[in-house]
């Protein structure tokens, strides 16, 4: 069908961010109406494809990125670490940065004496302590007593060239030079088969972590999401966009008792709504997710219904974006 390349285009880019995508999608729905002509920078007319660096974020570091532990993958493959649920940070050589490109205030003395090559790593502050890292990193002016809680977990060199299990003893020694309690290189090993993955995954959970991340180890340092990173955890998560707060009752009077959510329908489904009040903070049902924002929970399979069993609220999606 003629332009159906443009609205295609068009349909992606009104799902970005910024008032020029969106500009630019008004003016290619203009064209396939005829009302304009067709020209647009920043798409290619020949394919109708969105150049990568069109979508991507400016300033955001090239990360590896982690796809979920799916049936297939042969575990001896891999490195097989603990997952830190923090904040992912990148050391450019210079500074600190978050997933999505913007500079981390870290305390001076924190980063004092980093070598000039990049690193990858993840903001910890402890098992269980997901909101205190986010706290603690969003901080314009650092809070050096929150700061001396943290640590940070270095997982990989992205400059450094070869397979990854080239790159965990040159991490070692990276880190070793640092010498920084603060600073850990994160465990590395490796499992024979799925059994022992598995029971390493249940001890890992029984002790408070979150999870495991397996790293291939033929693996070369590159961006995007694909095998060669994975992460495994005994629960599912995914999103759901906040629709009403429901009052709270009891201890909870005044405050939140529970974000009402809705699910996006899939196959064919219409969406769903269910209640989601576990794992809300006390500060949190004072000043909850607003109405319209996305955000992340965790559960353990669908009921008959198609509710998430034992759902759980995780993180905001501006938590998620760090």
């Amino acid at each position: 069908m003629k332009n159906q390349s443009q609205l295609q285009a068009s349909a992606a880019l009104i799902a970005a961010p910024t008032a020029l995508f969106r500009l630019t999608a008004l003016h290619l729905l203009l064209a396939a109406a005829g009302l304009v002509t067709p020209a647009s920078p920043l798409i290619s007319a020949a394919s109708g494809a969105v150049p990568a660096a069109v979508l991507s974020t400016p300033g955001a570091p090239p990360l590896m990125l982690a796809k979920s532990y799916h049936p297939g993958i042969s575990p001896p493959d891999y490195w097989v670490s603990e997952k830190y649920d923090g904040v992912r940070g990148y050391w450019d050589g210079e500074k600190l940065l978050t997933r999505g490109g913007e500079r981390i205030a870290a305390p001076a003395w924190f980063t004092a004496g980093w070598p000039k090559v990049p690193m990858d790593g993840e903001l910890w502050a402890g098992r269980g302590q997901f909101a205190r890292a986010v706290s603690t990193v969003r901080q314009q002016k650092p809070d050096d007593a929150a700061w001396r809680g943290m640590r940070y977990m270095v997982f990989d060199l992205p400059a450094q060239s070869g397979r990854f299990s080239d790159r965990v003893p040159a991490l070692g020694g990276v880190v070793s030079r640092i010498d920084q309690p603060w600073v850990q290189a994160v465990a590395q090993s490796k499992v024979p088969n799925h059994p022992a993955l598995q029971a390493l995954l249940t001890r890992t959970v029984k002790s408070g972590g979150e999870g495991l991340m397996l790293h291939r180890g033929a693996s070369l340092y590159k961006s995007g999401r694909n095998d060669d990173l994975l992460k495994l955890k005994t629960h599912e998560d995914t999103e759901a966009r906040v629709v009403g707060h429901i009052p709270g009752k009891g201890k909870y009077a005044g405050l939140v008792g529970a974000l009402l959510v809705e699910m996006p329908g899939q196959d064919g489904k219409a969406a769903q709504r269910f209640k989601l009040g576990t794992g809300l903070s006390d500060e949190q049902r004072r000043n909850p997710p607003p109405v319209g924002s996305t955000v992340t929970y965790r559960f353990r399979g669908l009921n008959d219904s198609g509710i998430p069993r034992f759902a759980s609220f995780m993180r905001t999606q501006e938590e998620a974006a760090l």
